[in-house]
Order: C-alpha cells, then structure tokens, then sequence
C-alpha cells in the first residue's frame, strides 16, 4: 500500500521537535524510494543579507529522508541520523524550497539517500545533501 501525503504529513506532526515543526514542512508527493516537502519561505528564517539559513535547509533535508524512509517501509519507524553532509550552491531569498529526498539504498539496518534543495521560484539548485540512517525498529 502506498503512503499518502496526507499520512506522510501526520508522521511529521507526531514525531518531530516542536522547533522543526516550526518549519512548517508538507509533504507534496512521495514514490516508492522518495519524498518532496517544501519548506516555505519565511523571514524567520533568514540570515543577515536575507538568505535563507542554512540550518533550516539541513534541517528540512534532514527531514525529508525521514519522510523517504517511512513512505518505502511503509510507515515510520524509530531512526538516526548517522551522517549527513550539506554543500550549499546559492542562497535562497523570498523564495519556497522545494526538497527531493531519494534512497539510494535501503536496508534492514541502513538507509542511504541523497538530497536535492531547489529554490522554487528560479528552479535553480540551492543545495545538495546526503544523508546516512540507522533503521532502529
């Protein structure tokens, strides 16, 4: 059975911290090994210059390999992050963020996924991440 946003949307809800709940992510489509959120522009969470944060965008990436995670299993499961790596291409300013999370691999104890951060307003790469998990249950 496949996830539905709807689904993906109360696994964000349930179990978060409320300061990334704060971030006001949704889930916009999920597949078999992927996930979209969009994390919305918001002058909180910029920078001095006006550039989005770039601990919102890891923060968002790390998120939407959770979501990724949970729609290919099925539904959430306890997991942490191991390792991630974020390199930031351009900042992002009065613009929503588009996050593609895709698993490269997915095991009964790991899960590997790389992470694309889109300016959706220019359609142009604002960042790329990777992320390891460990699959705890």
């Amino acid at each position: 059975m496949t996830m539905t946003t709807a689904e993906a949307d109360k696994i964000l809800s349930a179990n978060f911290a409320p300061w990334v709940l704060e971030l006001n992510l949704s889930v916009e489509a999920l597949g078999e090994h992927r996930a979209v959120l969009r994390l919305p522009w918001s002058d909180r969470l910029s920078r001095e210059g006006g550039g989005l944060s770039g601990q919102a965008l890891m923060a968002a990436a790390d998120t939407a390999t959770v979501i990724a995670v949970s729609a290919a299993r099925g539904g959430f499961v306890p997991m942490t992050t191991v390792q991630q790596s974020t390199s930031f291409q351009r900042a992002v300013t009065g613009s929503d963020v588009l996050i593609e999370a895709v698993l490269t691999k997915l095991g009964r104890r790991m899960a590997f996924a790389d992470i694309a951060l889109t300016d959706e307003s220019s359609g142009e790469l604002a960042a790329r991440a990777s992320t390891v998990y460990a699959l705890l249950g």
